[in-house]
């Protein structure tokens, strides 16, 4: 797995890219949230649960249905998160998703259940370019955890950074151009203000 450090990388840029006018703090701090908490399964390491089981590590928490609930919570919260209900849902099932999507990059584990439970199948991309964050956190922070940190500012810190940018771009091109800004800006903002109308 990438390090707990850059699973934030995607809803971060997203989230600051897009704006607090689409995406509001609180609902980025959720999405923050979210992109780390599939990590948690690690704890099955100390309940005997094997990392090969549907529960163990990479399994259920990495899967796409896990994204969905996390993305249904956010939508019935949406108001609490000064979002609404589209954005708040499409937001932290992307965060979430992408801490599976980011983990099948690496270069080590048994794979990540993403289908599940349809299929506990463990998934790797074709191309993996990041190198696996040790468990341990002593490890981590030594040799082994200088090497994650740079294969990580190299196929996610900057890829995210390429987002953030992109997304800036737009904004300000959607400012300076009249006839959208009276479109599609006005838009998104009067859907940023009005979270409380289900859509």
């Amino acid at each position: 797995m990438p390090t707990i450090l850059s699973h934030p990388a995607v809803p971060l840029a997203l989230g600051l890219g897009l704006g607090s006018h689409i995406v509001s703090r609180p609902l980025l701090l959720a999405g923050v949230v979210a992109s780390v908490l599939p990590d948690l399964d690690v704890l099955a390491f100390r309940f005997g649960i094997a990392y090969s089981h549907a529960a163990g590590h990479r399994g259920i928490s990495h899967s796409l249905a896990f994204a969905l609930l996390l993305g249904f919570f956010a939508l019935l919260f949406a108001r609490h998160l000064n979002a609404s209900r589209r954005t708040a849902f499409a937001f932290v099932f992307v965060a979430t998703a992408s801490h599976g999507l980011l983990d099948m990059l690496t270069n080590g584990g048994m794979g990540v259940a993403l289908l599940w439970p349809l299929s506990e199948e463990r998934f790797f991309f074709p191309f993996q370019v990041v190198e696996a964050s040790p468990l341990s956190v002593r490890r981590v922070f030594g040799p082994r955890g200088a090497a994650v940190f740079l294969s990580e500012l190299l196929w996610v810190w900057l890829p995210a950074a390429a987002v953030f940018v992109a997304a800036v771009l737009v904004r300000r091109r959607m400012r300076s151009n009249p006839s959208i800004e009276g479109t599609s800006t006005s838009k998104l903002r009067s859907l940023a203000a009005a979270p409380h109308v289900k859509r």
